[in-house]
């Protein structure tokens, strides 16, 4: 049979076959008939290679069946890979490496693409299999192999195992070291990342774009400003390309950082922005406090044109949830229903908004709503019952969680013992706290030792918890020993009050919210010496305590008391308010608490002190500006004193209104003249 001369000349057909602009399908399909007929099976292995890059995924596979092994045939077994990995078939790029025959011996590209389809499916127990064949077969150093490798553990997590590899490796190039950097910044791993960036330019290799990106993301989770700017400067010293990704990642690193001013310029300055870039420099505002400059550039964002992220949503909420700006907050929601899906993130934000706006029941029925809830929504209803001393319903939710088969976590325990804690319900408390352990297997940590600490110090066993703290394996902490000091100050325990008090002072705080605690303990028992001992502390340690300040929203406006301002404009007024009310409360039986004055101080100053807190001045305030029967909402900083609790009792029995007040602690709904806390917080 005479063959066309194509056919006859070998080398020229296999050029063709190989070309990187192969014969069309109809051609390779002629060519292929053209072989079978003239028993050219030596060529069926550049045919299916052919095939492959054509995209005749099965043509190609059904050939190399048919075509004898041999290991030149392996570029074929490759080309399939490569074929089916580009058209994201991952699994069945695994088929095809298990199917190889014996006489087709694998090779590095072989293997790279088989570990790269185990990355892509995050397959480790695979993965090791064939990291086992690669390395029998003498590629335990090769770097296309190695890397391969590098980028699965990256992937996976693995970074003990990427760390092995990496360092077995004789030659490192710029990817080995970006996939390294960027595995521990993806694993949680910042501080590692940016050991990794040292070797690497102790190593002499210079970082290009992806390495800068991963190096700018470690210094945003470890507050490390000062490294981030000197990569910041290294990248426009030597003209690297900026791209949308880079300058984000800028952004967000500088806000995070509390570097406001340079986060905003490099925004300002970038050529294009997407909605991740504006979700970074909302989310850095609200996460360093500055809810009110978040919301303003939420706006910004809401009129640019562009549609705010799910991510901008979240802080935009969170921002409404610190200033108890509820109406802006249904706004938010109402926006998410009508242009995107409620997932269980942005339900949760929803949700700890509207709690901690004074909403309960929305957040109720929000969470009924949610038909697919994840642990962390059930976590933040279960906080939520609590925040609202309704212990009873976070214990119901808890157990209801159990029933539908979802098992608990720390933070389910955290926000459950704290639930109980706020409502004394003590023999609840102790009965999870030992069950926490011993039938779900979760250690108590620091925050569940404060809860239960607490529970039992607020309802006056501080023996009790004192012991427990001594029956601890490892030294409490600073924050468990305040829960008890609290607990020891709120129950006139001062003999052991003042014990405490001097563990916390050998531990040198810096904090001056303890150190005023410590303080406050002090004064209660007269021990004024010890006093300005604390408030030195208070003094040298260089930080200025927060003053007392108590919101509310009037008409969509917020407005700020502090005791002793008389800026307002309604000054007058509202003074004359408050000594109404306060008349008329004394008519009732009401007298004034001046033990809550933490100051050597006459018996007067301390009334006329106590009458002016600010949470007294936003209620009367609130009454002027309001029509009868309206609910009230108060949002403090600090928390809520026994005696403005004692008096708001009475007011809202006066004025036959509800006032919610949201302290630093918990939330109390007055009405009809008692607190939904029943005098217990």
């Amino acid at each position: 049979m005479r063959l066309p001369a194509l056919l006859a000349d070998q080398r020229r057909l296999r050029r063709v076959l190989s070309s990187s602009s192969s014969p069309t399908l109809a051609t390779l399909t002629r060519l292929h008939a053209l072989l079978i007929v003239s028993s050219s099976n030596h060529l069926l292995a550049s045919l299916a290679a052919a095939y492959a890059r054509a995209g005749a995924l099965d043509a190609a596979e059904s050939t190399l069946a048919t075509s004898p092994a041999s290991p030149s045939s392996i570029a074929a077994w490759n080309a399939l890979l490569a074929a089916h990995s580009r058209g994201g078939s991952h699994r069945t790029a695994l088929r095809v490496f298990r199917a190889l025959p014996p006489a087709a011996r694998p090779d590095s590209t072989t293997f790279t693409l088989a570990l790269s389809a185990c990355a892509r499916l995050g397959d480790l127990a695979a993965a090791e299999s064939i990291k086992g064949r690669a390395f029998e077969a003498g590629y335990s150093k090769d770097v296309f192999v190695c890397s391969a490798l590098l980028h699965l553990y990256s992937r996976c997590g693995a970074m003990g195992d990427a760390v092995r590899v990496f360092d077995g490796m004789p030659r490192r190039d710029r990817v080995s070291w970006s996939t390294m950097v960027a595995g521990f910044v993806s694993a949680g791993r910042p501080v590692d990342a940016l050991g990794m960036y040292r070797r690497m330019r102790e190593d002499g290799v210079e970082g290009d774009g992806v390495v800068m990106v991963g190096v700018i993301q470690a210094c945003a989770a470890t507050g490390d400003a000062q490294t981030g700017a000197s990569v910041h400067g290294y990248i426009l010293r030597h003209g690297m390309r900026m791209d949308v990704v880079a300058t984000t990642s800028l952004v967000d690193m500088y806000a995070k950082n509390g570097k406001f001013d340079v986060a905003r310029r490099v925004f300002r300055m970038m050529p294009y922005r997407n909605a991740v870039s504006w979700s970074a420099l909302i989310s850095g505002f609200v996460q360093n406090s500055h809810a009110d400059e978040a919301l303003d550039l939420y706006r910004e964002l809401s009129t640019s044109g562009l549609q705010p992220d799910s991510g901008a949503h979240v802080s935009a909420l969170l921002a409404c949830a610190d200033m108890g700006l509820l109406k802006l907050g249904k706004s938010i929601h109402g926006f998410i229903l009508r242009r995107l899906e409620l997932h269980c993130i942005l339900g949760t934000s929803i949700l700890d908004m509207y709690s901690k706006c004074g909403s309960l029941e929305s957040a109720e029925k929000l969470f009924d709503r949610v038909s697919s809830r994840d642990l962390v929504l059930w976590n933040a209803m279960i906080a939520c019952c609590g925040t609202h001393g309704r212990g009873h319903d976070a214990l119901a939710l808890f157990q209801e969680l159990n029933k539908n088969g979802i098992n608990p976590d720390h933070a389910t325990f955290a926000s459950l013992l704290s639930a109980l804690s706020h409502s004394g319900l003590v023999a609840e408390g102790k009965f999870w706290f030992d069950r926490m352990s011993k039938e779900f297997g979760i250690e108590p940590a620091e925050k569940h030792y404060v809860c239960i600490v607490d529970l039992l110090a607020r309802s006056g066993l501080v023996e009790e918890a004192n012991d427990l703290l001594a029956s601890m394996q490892t030294e409490p902490t600073i924050a468990i020993w305040v829960a008890l000091l609290s607990g020891c100050l709120n129950n006139k325990k001062l003999e052991l009050g003042e014990n405490i008090a001097e563990k916390i002072l050998e531990s040198r705080p810096e904090d001056i919210g303890v150190l005023a605690l410590v303080s406050n303990l002090y004064a209660a028992a007269k021990k004024w010496d010890k006093v300005r001992e604390a408030r030195k502390l208070m003094k040298d340690s260089g930080s200025k305590k927060v003053p007392g300040y108590s919101l509310v929203e009037v008409h969509g406006m917020r407005h700020m008391f502090v005791m002793e301002d008389q800026s307002h404009p309604q000054h007058q007024e509202i003074l004359k308010m408050v000594a109404k009310l306060d008349s008329e409360m004394r008519k009732m039986g009401y007298v004034l608490r001046t033990e809550f004055v933490y100051h050597d101080l006459e018996e007067g100053v301390k009334e006329q002190l106590l009458s002016y807190h600010s949470e007294r001045l936003a209620i009367a305030f609130g009454l002027l500006n309001t029509s009868p029967g309206t609910r009230l909402v108060i949002i403090k900083n600090l928390r809520v004193c026994g005696n403005c609790h004692d008096a708001i009792k009475y007011i809202s029995k006066i004025v036959d209104r509800e006032i919610v007040v949201r302290d630093a602690k918990r939330f109390h709904h007055f009405k009809d003249g008692a607190c939904s806390c029943r005098d217990y917080w």
